[in-house]
C-alpha cells in the first residue's frame, strides 16, 4: 500500500481555535477519500486508441499539522535574518515535501492573517508548482467568505500550486448550522473537498498507477494519435477528475473518449470529415 505525506498549515492563534478544528476535519476527510479510493480504468477509441488503468483500492496516508501560532517568533526572526531555526526550517521542509497540503487562516481585516502570509514568504517560489492545495478559512460572519478566491487562491495560484476547485470556508453560524436551500453544509463541503484533493494527491503522485501506451500511425489520410494515462485514485490531470481516465484521439478521422470509476465509456460521435 502507498502511503502519502499530507501536511496541513494552522494560522490559528486561540487554544481551542476554530482554524485547527477545520483543519483537523479536511485532514480526516482527506485520509478518508484515501482509504476509501478504488479503482477504475476507462478505454477510448477514435482512429488513434488509447487506454488508462486506475490504482488498487486504498492509499494509507501520513499527517502532520503545522501550527504556526508556535512558530511566530521564529517566522518574525527568519523574516529580518533570513535563518530560520531549526523548528521552522523543518516545518518548511514538511510542507515542500508533501504529496499534499491543507491551508487554513482565519480572516483579518478581510484577508488571510500576517502570521499565514509571513509562513509562505518564507518558502521558496518553485517549492509549492503543481503541489495539491486545499484552501480554507475562518470567520465571524459568512460576509468574509470569498477571502478564498480574492485572496488564498491567487496566492497560490503565484506559487503555481494545484489548488482543488472546493474551497472552505467556515463561519461561527456554519458549525452545527443545517444550511439552507441553496448552500451546502459544513460537513458536506468539507467532505468534497476532501475528496477532490485526496484524488489530486493521488493522481499527480502516481499512487499505484499504470499508464497505457498510445499508438500512432500515419496513412493516406491523415495522422492518428491514440494516448492513455491512468492513476492510483484514478485522477487525471489533463483528462480532469475522473477515476481510471483514459482517452483516444484520432486526429482527422474521429475522436473517441471514456472515464470514470467504472470504467464506463463515453461515446463521442465521430467527425464529419474523418
Amino acid at each position: 500500500m502507498t502511503t502519502l505525506k499530507l501536511v496541513a498549515v494552522s494560522a490559528g492563534l486561540s487554544v481551542p481555535s476554530s482554524t485547527r478544528l477545520l483543519a483537523d476535519r479536511l485532514t480526516e476527510a482527506v485520509r478518508a477519500s484515501l482509504a476509501g479510493a478504488g479503482s477504475g480504468n476507462g478505454t477510448g477509441v477514435g482512429n488513434g486508441t488509447g487506454a488508462g488503468a486506475g490504482a488498487s483500492a486504498g492509499t494509507g496516508v501520513e499527517v502532520r499539522v503545522v501550527e504556526l501560532r508556535e512558530l511566530a517568533v521564529p517566522i518574525a526572526n527568519h523574516l529580518v535574518t533570513g535563518f530560520p531555526s531549526p523548528a521552522l526550517g523543518e516545518a518548511i521542509d514538511a510542507v515542500t515535501e508533501a504529496d499534499g497540503l491543507i491551508a487554513v487562516t482565519p480572516v483579518f481585516t478581510a484577508s488571510y492573517s500576517g502570521l499565514f502570509k509571513s509562513f509562505f514568504d518564507l518558502i521558496e517560489p518553485e517549492a509549492l508548482t503543481g503541489k495539491p492545495v486545499l484552501i480554507g478559512a475562518t470567520g465571524g460572519t459568512a460576509r468574509h467568505s470569498l477571502v478564498l478566491e480574492h485572496a488564498l487562491r491567487p496566492l497560490f495560484a503565484y506559487l503555481r500550486a494545484l489548488v482543488v476547485p472546493t474551497a472552505v470556508y467556515a463561519a461561527s453560524e456554519d458549525w452545527g448550522g443545517s444550511g439552507d436551500p441553496l448552500t451546502d453544509t459544513l460537513p458536506v463541503r468539507i467532505a468534497r473537498a476532501g475528496e477532490q484533493l485526496a484524488r489530486l494527491m493521488a493522481g499527480t503522485h502516481g499512487a499505484g498507477a499504470t499508464a497505457g501506451a498510445g499508438t500512432a500511425g500515419f496513412g493516406a489520410g491523415g495522422f492518428d494519435l491514440g494516448l492513455g494515462a491512468g492513476a492510483g485514485a484514478g485522477f487525471g490531470v489533463g483528462a480532469g477528475f475522473g477515476v481510471g481516465a483514459g482517452f483516444g484521439v484520432g486526429a482527422g478521422f474521429g475522436v473517441g473518449a471514456g472515464g470514470g470509476g467504472d470504467g464506463a465509456k463515453a461515446p463521442v460521435a465521430a467527425s464529419p470529415f474523418g
